[in-house]
């Protein structure tokens, strides 16, 4: 690749990591709301799920990415029990409404809230159990390199797990799933909470977003393990679990 060409990409990432910010931030006070509205409060049997899948046990530590308000980060540390979790987001906005529910849940001894980048964590190499991504993996500018930071800093033999929306597979289903995507909720957004261009642009983010199986492959790709995909409501969502093994990323 040029030197052109890689500069391109960087002001491409650039850009899209400041837009995906003022997105977030403007519509951290009804992100919950939205939601719940937006996916008919499945998200929460989606995370479930994925808990029952990840077994969490008492004392295993977490970083979550991209965290938003916290509901997987309560989650992680409710199962551990004791463990050290850190809740990762760049926006301020969201992680101030998140510290506030851990606050409600006592947890804030136990959960630590950092303003970062999930491109760049920083963390050693082989610091926690389980890294996870909720709804965020379609938003950052380069996903595998967010996947490797991911299986860099777990512990061989931890967990890296990201539960994202996906595309639907069954054709009927997904013709109707794109138009409540593409024009229903965008509708919502600014029905409810007053912003259309940010509800817009949620749904295009998936439109070059890997499937379920590529990016099963991409967490091959990116050395991780075992890799399991699990569509889930007909494939409007996909949650990945990939083990760390002991081969380096990328081989």
């Amino acid at each position: 690749m040029s030197v052109s060409n890689t500069s391109n990409e960087n002001k491409k990432a650039k850009s899209k990591e400041e837009f995906v910010h003022g997105v977030f931030e403007s519509i951290a006070p009804k992100y919950d709301l939205m939601n719940n509205i937006i996916s008919f409060n499945r998200h929460k049997a989606w995370r479930k799920f994925a808990m029952k899948k990840m077994n969490v046990q008492p004392g295993a530590t977490a970083i979550d990415l991209c965290c938003g308000t916290c509901d997987w980060t309560i989650s992680l540390a409710q199962a551990s029990r004791t463990g050290k979790m850190v809740g990762l987001d760049f926006s301020q906005n969201m992680l101030d409404i998140g510290a506030e529910k851990i606050k409600q849940q006592h947890l804030d001894q136990q959960v630590e809230l950092i303003q970062g980048n999930a491109m760049s964590l920083p963390f050693d190499d082989n610091t926690f159990d389980f890294a996870t991504i909720g709804f965020a993996l379609r938003n950052v500018p380069d996903l595998e390199q967010v996947i490797r930071e991911m299986q860099r800093v777990v512990k061989p033999g931890g967990l890296v797990v990201s539960l994202e929306l996906s595309k639907p597979t069954w054709q009927p289903f997904k013709s109707i799933y794109y138009v409540y995507f593409r024009h229903i909720m965008p509708f919502l957004g600014k029905l409810i909470v007053k912003k259309y261009e940010q509800y817009k642009w949620l749904p295009e983010s998936l439109i070059s977003f890997p499937d379920h199986k590529q990016l099963a492959a991409i967490f091959s790709k990116n050395g991780l393990d075992h890799v399991q995909a699990h569509p889930l409501f007909g494939g409007v969502a996909a949650l990945h679990v990939g083990t760390k093994g002991n081969k380096k990323s990328g081989v």
